[in-house]
């Protein structure tokens, strides 16, 4: 584990830890909490100059922002981010989002045990864990009911199954089934929380042609906007009242059954 201090802005503001906050919707994240009067933990693993552009937008709207790198396959790595996010902020994070995740491309009859545990790790395990020791931590006064939370960000796949993508599907059916579950069993010292984004960036071999129009298959037929599902987990994360439940931020996308993953259909458009 690596830890860079705060930057500038440390108050009495609540902590955020966002796991793979470095870009894309990690990046999203942080901004949306910074905005929102946050303070920033910023986990990342290799995206080391995409990091420091994020803590530097973070400091930019005047909040503090610590850095922590960290490998979420290592089997210690919950504690040892909690670990570090103490050291950082001198207390615990108010609310936890695992955004992190490998998305890696397989089919049923490809996956392989290791494939299977690498999405598992990430995906699943180490987000749960980061849950359970959050919640194990807090004691006295810090457990108030409501304070603190933890935001899984899922895929609008996991209510819309098609089999492309199976180890990283797999991975995010568990995390999703364990939302209400996880919400159970840390009550009422943690609010558990899922969170369901649609198609939001380039992903794979997908190209600019085929994004745009994959990014259009959903209800709203338009593109969703980042900043709407970071906008959400904001919400979540303040309203003391949400536990046990997923929002899905897609435009709708999830309600338009496809037979493959949206780059495929789209791509297969047309063929004989």
């Amino acid at each position: 584990m690596t830890v860079a201090p705060p930057s500038s802005g440390a108050s009495e503001a609540p902590w955020v830890l966002v796991t793979g906050g470095a870009r894309r919707l990690g990046r999203e994240f942080c901004l949306a909490f910074a905005r929102a009067g946050w303070q920033v933990l910023c986990h990342h693993h290799t995206s080391e100059a995409e990091v420091r552009e994020t803590r530097d937008a973070v400091q930019a709207l005047g909040r503090a922002c610590a850095l922590m790198r960290q490998d979420l396959t290592a089997p210690e790595s919950a504690d040892a981010l909690l670990d570090a996010c103490q050291a950082a902020a001198g207390a615990l994070p108010r609310c936890i989002v695992n955004n992190a995740s490998i998305f890696d491309a397989d089919s049923a009859p490809t996956a392989d045990a290791e494939h299977l545990l690498a999405h598992l790790r990430t995906n699943t395990v180490t987000p749960l864990l980061l849950g359970n020791r959050l919640a194990a931590r807090l004691d006295g006064a810090q457990a108030a009911p409501g304070r603190h939370s933890v935001i899984h960000v899922l895929d609008q796949k996991v209510h819309n199954l098609n089999p492309d993508y199976f180890s990283y599907t797999v991975s995010k059916l568990a995390l999703e089934r364990s939302v209400a579950l996880q919400a159970q069993a840390l009550a009422p010292r943690v609010r558990v929380c899922g969170l369901s984004p649609g198609l939001l960036y380039l992903s794979g071999p997908q190209t600019q042609d085929n994004f745009d129009r994959a990014s259009r298959v959903n209800l709203l037929g338009r593109a969703i906007d980042p900043s709407d599902v970071a906008r959400a987990a904001v919400f979540m994360a303040e309203n003391d009242s949400i536990t046990g439940s997923t929002l899905q931020v897609d435009n709708g996308q999830h309600l338009v059954p496809l037979a493959r993953d949206v780059m495929f259909a789209v791509e297969d458009e047309g063929k004989p």
